[in-house]
């Protein structure tokens, strides 16, 4: 039978391959922004080097920046290795044991997708590359949220929960956040598609407004943390997407004058990818927790109250959600 300390180290485990994976991402943002993509012409080595015997310390400029987003590449690439052990070794849930084998086949293709970008120097490939970087975040980050004390020892939502008035919403705000980001995507890797990403920021403010304040006004201490990230996200993504606009493209008006590859630049422009890849997996992580409260809530009404939800898995039975 797996103990519950060993559900709990899965859980602190993928919480920490999240927040490493934010490394490659940051990282790669910045390879984009400054244009260091194809600082090397080959992969997976570097001018010819292993990966690890590279003397990434001695370089400097586009290569040192590209050979660390590969490195970073390489430390997911493990830690994913290693998530898939440790649920194997101590997740009782078959479906959240393939999860993990998805996160790591889907990290692999991550890093054959950039090795193709570099081998065949196709900007469409960095573009498809980046916007898969946030499939795989929120992947990782699911896998969090399944594992988490929240998903297996929840009880069952308050009367007042209406889910009907929120999965349509919650459904179509990370669509339309992942199309805004591909926008993003556009203009950054092919100089295309300003004025169609600047009209998708209103339709992005208006979904996640939307989103965020029935969150908040749900009822659900789960759905309201939701909803208040969802908002301070926002915010802070207008504010940098205009930052972003400024030190790009300048401000006549007060004199200033946008000076390409300066570190203010790359900081904002970096920030504003980092924060819209946040953005949308909040969004999923929002829509995942009204699922999960949903599952619970048709369950109870199914048994009646006081009854535990029993998951099988690998020869145990473990209780989860604490009411049917």
């Amino acid at each position: 039978m797996t103990r519950p300390t060993d559900t709990t180290w899965l859980h602190r485990f993928a919480v920490l391959t999240v927040c490493a994976a934010v490394l490659p991402i940051v990282v790669g943002a910045v390879v984009t922004t400054v244009g260091a993509g194809m600082a090397f012409a080959d992969w997976p080595s570097s001018d010819g080097h292993n990966m690890l015997t590279y003397p990434w310390l001695q370089s400097e400029g586009d290569k040192f920046v590209e050979h660390g987003h590969r490195l970073a590449g390489m430390l997911i690439g493990v830690l994913s290795i290693m998530l898939v052990v440790l649920a194997w070794r101590s997740e009782p849930r078959n479906w959240v044991r393939w999860l993990s084998v998805t996160i790591l086949l889907a990290v692999i293709a991550q890093g054959l997708l950039g090795g193709s970008r570099v081998l065949w120097d196709r900007r469409t490939l960095a573009l498809v590359h980046g916007g898969f970087a946030a499939c795989v975040f929120a992947l990782m980050a699911s896998m969090a949220l399944v594992t988490s004390r929240f998903w297996r020892q929840s009880e069952r939502p308050t009367r007042n929960y209406d889910r009907s008035a929120l999965v349509p919403l919650a459904v179509l705000t990370p669509l339309v956040i992942a199309g805004q980001y591909g926008m993003g995507g556009l203009v950054r890797h092919l100089g295309t598609a300003l004025h169609e990403h600047l009209a998708g920021a209103v339709l992005v403010l208006i979904f996640v407004l939307a989103a965020g304040f029935k969150a908040i006004r749900s009822g659900q201490p789960a759905l309201r943390r939701s909803g208040l990230w969802l908002l301070l996200l926002l915010l802070s993504q207008t504010l940098l997407g205009a930052a972003t606009w400024v030190t790009r493209f300048g401000w006549p008006r007060t004199g200033y004058v946008s000076v390409q590859h300066a570190p203010l630049q790359i900081v904002v422009r970096t920030s504003h990818t980092v924060l819209g890849l946040l953005l949308f997996t909040t969004a999923v992580i929002y829509l995942l927790k009204i699922l999960r409260l949903g599952y619970l809530q048709s369950r109870h009404e199914q048994t009646g109250p006081g009854h535990p939800i029993l998951v099988a898995g690998n020869g145990s039975l473990s209780v989860e959600g604490g009411v049917g």
